[in-house]
């Protein structure tokens, strides 16, 4: 198993954060680090709170995860902090404040889309029991027809078929 420097496997965690945002397939052909490992430095990257796409996108197509990570790291700084923070990472301020107005409105709409998924569950579950009372009575007239032909077939053939003239 080959060991890697802790400079150099934090190097290799920076490309992969913003501005680079280097994919992990590209640094694997850039270092010959393999990818398992490669994943396995930017899981644990992200299990501290580091936002590290290393998928080559840029920060709009970042995942929820992601821009979450971001704004919970910016939540405290102040406007020149934010400024150079927003530069290092190849970030603009508008992206970060769209990002937090969109998890503010995505908080809100939960409680509103339940409610509307509950009526609705409530509303399929009649609409099942329906179909179910309906299916249930169909099946008995089916049964009832079935017997009623077999017993007509096997009442002719006792007494015979008999031929109104």
């Amino acid at each position: 198993m080959t060991r890697y420097s802790k400079e150099m496997k934090e190097s290799i965690i920076q490309k992969m954060m913003p501005p680079n945002n280097v994919s992990v397939a590209q640094l694997k052909r850039e270092t010959g680090i393999t990818d398992a490992t490669l994943y396995t430095w930017r899981k644990q990257a992200k299990a501290q709170g580091v936002p590290v796409p290393g998928d080559g996108k840029n920060p709009q197509q970042w995942s929820a995860e992601n821009k979450f990570a971001v704004l919970m790291e910016t939540a405290n700084m102040n406007t020149t902090e934010l400024s150079e923070y927003c530069r290092k990472k190849g970030l603009y301020y508008e992206d970060l404040q769209q990002w937090k107005a969109d998890f503010i409105a995505g908080s809100t709409k939960p409680a509103e889309s339940r409610q509307v998924q509950a009526a609705a569950r409530r509303d399929d579950k009649k609409r099942i029991q329906k179909l179910e009372k309906e299916l249930k009575r169909k099946d008995k007239a089916l049964a009832e027809t079935a017997a009623l032909l077999v017993l007509t077939k096997k009442a002719n053939a006792i007494w015979g078929e008999r031929e109104d003239d």
